[in-house]
């Protein structure tokens, strides 16, 4: 999709904004699960999330191609939206942003402030981003899709930073929402000639993606059923499917529990905050661990967004 110029380019112009995040073996979690762990930490985004980075360059690139002052619109479940937010702002432009019924309050009042309009409609990502669709055209704004060339190039700073800190790496386990996390690090790893195995995460009960991999073409499901929003996905991008079947050694899922075991135990080992999406890859690794016995494994935590009261719901251990 991009040479390694034009991904170090971006990445120089991402770090203009957004410091490299670390990559961390810690001695806890690897005697907890028995398999040698590095922690790629973009919780430690300004955001919260490593969406922010793909912001930068789409706001970079229709302030390049396209008129400022349209202003944007877009749907999410939180972590997108922030990242363009949070782009508009840097770059003067108008940010709406929609969102489903019952979104993360927390995650909502964050894009307020940074400046967006957030608009609340649907039950669903989906839904949301159907009326955002509509609602750009009538407002004469631009559209920004959750997957998008640009919103990869910016992103896959992070593998690039990944890649560069450690060296060598067997396998990555990497969410997958809407496409660009995953997709972003199979670009990093394909433009600087590595074998690392590149394994996708989704929950069970939001497995549109794990399907549409299997099948090798796009599945749709009626329902994303998941407290961990950020792969709450029932409608694939071809192209993310096109990418990932090409690019990816599987697709994989996990449960609601596994994710909150995972969480409690990032915090528990790491004293780090992992969202639901964020702890998918943690919970894959342990599951799928006999596999990745005595191999070198990196998981991507990439967020760190979850409202308190969810968060101490889940450290309290109570079923949901």
């Amino acid at each position: 999709m991009f040479s390694l110029t034009e991904l170090r380019d971006a990445a120089d112009f991402v770090h203009q904004y957004v410091a490299p995040t670390p990559t961390i073996q810690w001695p806890l979690l690897d005697r907890a699960t028995g398999l040698s762990l590095y922690v790629k930490h973009e919780n430690h985004t300004r955001l919260g999330a490593f969406k922010i980075r793909g912001g930068l360059t789409f706001c970079r690139h229709i302030g390049k191609h396209s008129e400022p002052n349209r202003g944007i619109v877009s749907a999410t479940r939180g972590n997108h939206g922030q990242s363009l937010a949070h782009a508009a702002s840097r770059f003067g432009m108008a940010a709406t942003i929609v969102v489903p019924h019952g979104n993360s309050v927390e995650k909502n009042a964050a894009m307020r402030a940074w400046g967006a309009e957030v608009i609340e409609h649907g039950d669903d990502f989906q839904a949301a981003a159907e009326f955002a669709q509509s609602y750009a055209i009538n407002e004469g704004a631009l559209m920004v899709p959750p997957f998008h060339p640009e919103l990869v190039r910016g992103v896959a700073s992070y593998g690039l930073e990944l890649f560069d800190d450690v060296k060598n790496i067997d396998r990555v386990y990497v969410p997958v929402g809407m496409g660009s996390g995953i997709c972003s690090l199979i670009t990093a790893r394909d433009a600087l000639g590595l074998e690392t195995e590149i394994v996708g995460v989704v929950a069970s009960g939001a497995d549109a993606v794990r399907q549409s991999f299997l099948a090798g073409k796009v599945i749709q499901t009626s329902t994303a059923d998941t407290f961990a929003d950020g792969v709450a996905c029932r409608s694939p991008d071809a192209k993310v499917i096109e990418i990932i079947t090409k690019g990816a050694a599987d697709i994989v899922a996990v449960n609601d529990d596994q994710i909150a075991d995972a969480m409690r135990l990032y915090f528990s080992s790491c004293h780090t905050l992992a969202e639901g999406a964020g702890a998918v890859p943690l919970a894959a690794a342990i599951a799928d661990r006999d596999r990745n016995i005595g191999k070198k494994v990196a998981l991507i935590l990439t967020g760190a967004n979850i409202d308190r009261a969810d968060f101490a719901h889940i450290l309290s251990g109570e079923k949901r």
